[in-house]
């Protein structure tokens, strides 16, 4: 209770403003009910009111609350407001414990509903600074609403949070537990300082693999993205706040991200139109959200148009299928700046006013970032232009969570905040999702894994010595982190080895200058194995939107070529000739197209942008301490002309005739499909090696044949034939074989991670809905077709057992 002590002068000048309400601002609450307009409050018999009442149901509450709020009060709870209104967060080091009574109740009076708090602070005055606010809210307004304090958290929370693996590396584990842990430890860290609202997941497909964001999500996959989406937001979720009402459901508010067919913008632009029909949104890009996102506390709208209207304007979208179709009760907001949009890109609409009508009435609120044309509601309701029904709406959406998080009991951050901030569990959590999102494409020879006796290696390229995190990171996050040179020497400390690492940067990630080139050759030359460390890069939250600063992926950072940028490509080649075994280690957070690394590299390791522990399990996957078990949530094209690469493509959209290519003296050899490149993907999804081989028996269904409306489970036993223990994802494909309307080529339908020692096996059972099986028809409805469905057992492009279901 330190913490409170210390704070307790500068909260009791909270407590000690006083509130005026006068006639006209009641407008909006609902006259003749159980409670006075003078006393909104209280009930006229003096009985507690309902939405006070911890033990009343969540819609009680709600609908006790609701006719108490004046017009002002609603659209103050659908305006994002900001920490910074009444703190000075704009200084990482600053900790000076004081604010602004001002900017607090100016801003509480006008974007009191939820609260910005996603800024690098220290923890004492991040917690001063939600104190304040809820303490305000709490004790000095009528009604005692409080906020939503909201962060960032793909990967672990942004103020000091311990930092995973960026989203489309937690996707290489195809592991649901291990989603939930990452999860559950960012939900823990920043609940005890006070946050109960995390922007996460994402869950945009990566199809358009030039958009800068492919990182932040789970792959190009809308199963993969749905389960691995739902144990995210299950992670975030589950549990229940201190002192929390005992109807609560949740202790932190997910938020589900960009609703929806954000992520294949029209030429990989950030912001620009998506095309498509209905038939597309239904069968590829709503599907992670239904899945996912169905209890999320929150869904956040997309910036972009889909077939020409804009997602948040896109009532068909909110309205239809998401409000009445999915039944969808919790808040629903916009991005940031998103309604300004309808005005300065998308074109359709020419005022703040009709910007603010046309998204409320489709039950959303408004982020900030824009010029907050929600301010303009209360005017337009008075003038008839605005319904209060819409208002009402959206309202109700946000007092649902809040309720379901228990805020109106405890919205305060904890006393013992430090005990929950980077323990030695959450540790454990971070080195598992580093190790176990590591994909081996390439081993030739069994290059991999190094003996722990070898003499030398050679750490060279401009990643060997540097920390490379995704987007939506803390500024300096990297400070927290394990280079992989510094991971290398600490795994071979660890063991005891006496191997030596002879590093060079070689090139620098921006630059052609091939001047560096040489040390890293000469570093080669002295070694028994070469290591090539090359890749994209990204910025923090605060780099990566400064003016002059350089990256290759993350938000706004669109890419024209997916191939290595620089002197990259240059540096593994010249390290190639020098004859020495050559690993290529790809630290990115999209795929790299680079063919002659493929056909050339002795092992090529994928490392998706890590987290803080990423260096050291990158060693202990080079040294065998840990044998790789990832698996690509993404394809990699050969070139970035042969894009789209996804593999459940429709039938026939990816014909294969007589591929042409370019040799390395440069002798064309030309084809059809394409005149001189290939379709074909150098790596495809679900592919991912082993230090040890796997063989599948026994595929059985637990019914061969069955009905439309009748689920089924898919059984197969895995068999470990290697020396050492591994893991391996057992996938399982469904092919249509004949249907009303063209279907995928073949379309993952269920995955389990499993566990098999050396000489050992194991059965792997997958249950598959029959809603799986269906069809958006002709007739826009969902259908399950009678015929014939092939069961495949392997990955994308390998089948390792398959049979027959029959629909009847």
């Amino acid at each position: 209770m330190a913490v409170q002590k210390k704070f307790a002068p500068l909260l009791a000048l909270v407590a000690a403003c006083s509130v005026h309400v006068s006639a006209e601002n009641t407008f909006g609450a609902r006259d003749g009910m159980h409670f006075n307009l003078e006393a909104r409050a209280a009930n006229i018999d003096g009985s507690r009111p309902t939405y006070k009442n911890p033990k009343a149901s969540i819609e009680a509450r709600v609908n006790d609350l609701l006719p108490r709020m004046t017009l002002e009060e609603k659209v103050s709870q659908l305006i994002q407001g900001d920490l910074n209104g009444w703190m000075n967060m704009n200084d990482p080091l600053d900790n000076t414990l004081a604010f602004n009574q001002t900017g607090l109740e100016e801003m509480m009076r006008l974007k009191g509903g939820s609260i910005w708090g996603g800024y690098l602070v220290p923890w004492e005055k991040f917690v001063f600074a939600v104190n304040v606010g809820q303490r305000y809210l709490m004790e000095n307004t009528t009604l005692g609403i409080p906020a939503l304090i909201q962060s960032e958290g793909l990967h672990g929370f942004t103020n000091n949070g311990t930092i995973f693996p960026s989203p489309i590396g937690l996707a290489a584990s195809f592991d649901h537990d291990l989603l939930m842990k990452v999860a559950e430890v960012t939900a823990t860290e920043a609940e005890g300082l006070g946050i109960n609202h995390i922007f996460a997941p994402v869950l945009d497909l990566a199809r358009e693999l030039r958009w800068g964001r492919v990182e932040e999500g789970f792959g190009e996959d809308e199963y993969l993205s749905g389960e691995l989406g739902h144990a995210f937001v299950t992670g975030l979720q589950s549990g229940r706040r201190r002192n929390a009402s005992s109807t609560a459901i949740a202790r932190m508010a997910a938020t589900c991200k960009h609703f929806a067919a954000f992520g294949s913008p029209q030429g990989g632009l950030n912001l620009a139109q998506v095309s498509g029909g209905e038939r597309e949104l239904r069968t590829t890009y709503l599907k992670s959200f239904n899945r996912a996102c169905q209890d999320s506390l929150s869904i956040m709208t997309a910036y972009s148009s889909y077939d020409g209207i804009p997602a948040v304007a896109n009532t068909h979208l909110l309205t239809d299928i998401l409000r009445k179709e999915w039944g969808y009760k919790y808040w629903v907001t916009t991005d940031a700046g998103a309604v300004d949009l309808l005005i300065n890109l998308h074109g359709t609409c020419d005022t703040r006013e009709c910007a603010a009508k046309t998204t409320v009435d489709n039950f959303s609120g408004e982020m900030g970032g824009g010029s907050y044309t929600f301010l303009t509601l209360p005017d337009q309701v008075r003038a008839g232009t605005v319904s209060m029904k819409s208002i009402d709406g959206a309202v109700k959406g946000l007092l649902r969570t809040k309720f379901a998080l228990g805020l109106f009991e405890n919205p305060y951050p904890y006393a013992d905040y430090l005990s929950t901030l980077r323990t030695a569990a959450s540790k454990e959590v971070l080195h598992a999702a580093d190790a176990e999102t590591i994909v081996l494409l390439e081993n030739k020879g069994n290059t991999l894994p190094l003996s722990k006796d070898i003499g030398s290696i050679a750490l060279l390229g401009p990643q060997a010595d540097r920390v490379s995190f995704g987007d939506y990171v803390f500024f300096n996050a990297t400070l927290n982190a394990l280079s992989p040179l510094a991971g290398f020497k600490q795994h071979l400390a660890s063991v005891s080895s006496s191997t030596q690492i002879n590093y060079a940067e070689g090139s620098k990630l921006w630059s052609n200058d091939e001047s560096q080139i040489a040390a890293a050759v000469d570093a080669a030359r002295n070694s028994d194995v070469a290591i090539v460390l090359v890749g994209t890069w990204s910025l923090d939250q605060f780099q990566l939107w400064t003016p002059g600063t350089n990256a290759t992926t993350g938000e706004h950072r669109d890419a024209s070529d997916l191939a290595l940028v620089g002197a990259q490509l240059e540096l593994v080649k010249a390290v190639k000739a020098v004859g020495k075994p050559t690993v290529v280690v790809f630290v990115s957070g999209k795929p790299i197209a680079e063919p002659w690394i493929q056909a050339n590299a002795d092992a090529v390791i994928q490392q998706f942008y890590p987290g803080e522990l990423g260096g050291l399990a990158l060693a202990e996957v080079v040294f065998g301490a840990v044998n790789p078990s990832g698996k690509l949530p993404v394809s990699f094209p050969r070139h970035v002309g042969t894009t789209p690469v996804f593999y459940n493509y429709l039938k026939g959209s990816r014909p294969v005739s007589s591929a042409g290519h370019v040799s390395d003296d440069g002798t064309l050899h030309f084809g059809n499909q394409y005149v001189l490149d290939s379709a074909a993907p150098l790596w495809s999804f679900g592919h991912g090696l082993s230090y040890t081989t796997f063989n599948y028996t026994d595929l059985t269904l637990s019914s061969s044949t069955i009905g439309r409306k009748q689920d089924f489970s898919v059984s197969v036993t895995v068999h470990n034939t290697g020396s050492v223990a591994g893991k391996e994802v057992v996938q399982v494909y469904l092919t249509d074989v004949l249907s009303s309307v063209v279907t995928p080529n073949q379309q993952l339908a269920g995955f389990h991670k499993v566990e098999v020692p050396a000489g050992g096996s194991e059965t792997v059972t997958i249950s598959i809905l029959s809603s799986q099986l269906a069809v958006w028809s002709v007739q826009n409805k969902w259908v399950v077709e009678p015929g014939k469905f092939t069961v495949k057992v392997g990955t994308s492009d390998q089948v390792f057992a398959q049979t027959t279901l029959t629909v009847t």
